[in-house]
């Protein structure tokens, strides 16, 4: 039977992912003490310039990003424990639409605190450890990790040799055969962006898969836009929505 939590970290990369939890319950204390006044919840700040930096810490997301050519930073944030972090960025953008600011002003007016990622409330849409199932009926997890493999293979980098080397790595990961399974049936099926789309349950999981989506491709790529913009129109996310995400995924992206 897959286990969700397993799945994904594997398919991250452990990294950073047990210290960036304690870091963000840590850095969120005074946030669950808070979480009932209201939606601006403070964050880890700090933090992601450095998960930036740093070699891949071996989940195969870093290997499925690492052979294509221009990639930036994302890989090591994945490696980093970036899915401790996804939740979070896609509840920013969230807060950042909801009040109607544009990327542009939600990046003067946060100052240093633009570069932190709110822990989302517990039970909220945003918390992959207890966010309702996705329309499969299966953990939204799971979803994220199919979403993943679709974007990586949307510029069709991935030939022969490169899947060989996809499935020797998984058979290095911690996990059972059924999970191993999985992820070679996701890498070797042909890319469906209406599949994708269709793991949606509400518009707060579309924006979540919509943001794995983006982490998972080279923005300068023609191919790669495409497949996002016609992800973001399948989903019907707000394109001012799609602005906001965009921004988190290009700040977690820099420094």
């Amino acid at each position: 039977m897959i286990d969700p939590k397993k799945l994904l970290e594997n398919f991250m990369g452990s990294g950073m992912g047990s210290n960036l939890g304690g870091m963000l319950n840590q850095g969120n204390t005074q946030s669950r003490q808070t979480q009932n006044q209201g939606p601006n919840i403070p964050g880890l700040s700090g933090g992601l310039g450095q998960l930036a930096t740093g070699a891949a810490g071996g989940g195969l997301i870093g290997l499925l990003l690492g052979s294509k050519k221009g990639r930036k930073s994302g890989g090591s944030l994945f490696s980093h424990g970036m899915s401790a972090m996804l939740g979070g960025l896609a509840y920013k953008a969230w807060q950042e639409w909801s009040a109607q600011r544009s990327p542009q002003q939600a990046a003067q007016q946060g100052g240093q605190q633009a570069m932190q990622v709110p822990q989302p409330p517990a039970g909220s849409a945003f918390d992959m450890n207890q966010a309702q199932p996705a329309a499969d009926g299966r953990d939204a997890r799971i979803a994220i990790v199919q979403a993943m493999i679709a974007a990586a293979k949307a510029d069709g980098h991935i030939d022969a040799t490169e899947q060989r080397e996809l499935f020797d790595r998984i058979g290095q990961l911690q996990l059972d055969s059924e999970e191993k399974a999985f992820i070679m049936d996701e890498l070797a099926k042909p890319l469906n962006v209406d599949e994708i789309a269709g793991l949606a349950a509400n518009r707060e999981q579309a924006a979540e898969i919509w943001l794995a989506s983006r982490l998972a491709i080279d923005p300068d790529d023609p191919r790669e836009q495409a497949y996002l913009q016609e992800l973001a129109t399948k989903m019907n996310l707000p394109q001012d929505l799609v602005a906001h995400l965009d921004a988190q995924a290009a700040a977690s992206q820099s420094g």
